[in-house]
């Protein structure tokens, strides 16, 4: 890690989602979701609805603050298919301060947190025009995977992480 990543991250804290994060929540994944695609029905739920859908389902959502600035977003989804525990869902971090380190710090964070509610595996849904995502997820350890049915039209990769 360089100096300048280092002194960076001294400026960001993961906090845990309060309903006065709702608009950073909901406009930050917007933000990426139309730049790249077409917003879905089942991306207003969970925005628009982040508490009955995540967190009253025994999900969390954390939020990176950089400089007392809400500037990044991860939430963890919890999952009841039977083979993962959560979904890693949800996770953008503000055009202007990409770069700094901030997606990673949050998705560690968040895989500590599903680590301490005792969850043996991860699963997300990307697409691989998402690159740098991408990169960050094989980082990581996520490991691709096939097969699941998805609400989203945009998902094109499935992948997942192994705890235990």
């Amino acid at each position: 890690m360089t100096a300048h990543k280092k002194y960076n991250n001294l400026q960001v804290e993961i906090v845990d989602y309060k309903p006065a994060h709702q608009e950073a929540f909901k406009s930050l994944n917007e933000e990426w979701i139309s730049t790249h695609f077409t917003m879905e029905d089942s991306d207003y739920k969970v925005l628009d609805h982040p508490q009955s859908y995540i967190l009253d389902k025994g999900g969390c959502i954390l939020v990176a603050v950089y400089n007392g600035v809400p500037s990044g977003v991860c939430a963890l989804i919890k999952m009841s298919d039977g083979e993962y525990d959560f979904e890693l869902a949800k996770i953008a971090v503000a055009p202007a301060v990409q770069g700094k380190n901030i997606g990673f710090l949050l998705a560690t964070a968040i895989i500590e947190r599903a680590k301490s509610l005792h969850a043996s595996k991860i699963y997300l849904e990307s697409n691989t025009v998402l690159k740098p995502a991408i990169n960050l997820y094989h980082k990581l350890g996520f490991k691709k995977v096939a097969g699941k049915p998805t609400p989203y039209a945009r998902c094109n990769i499935q992948m997942e992480l192994v705890l235990k």
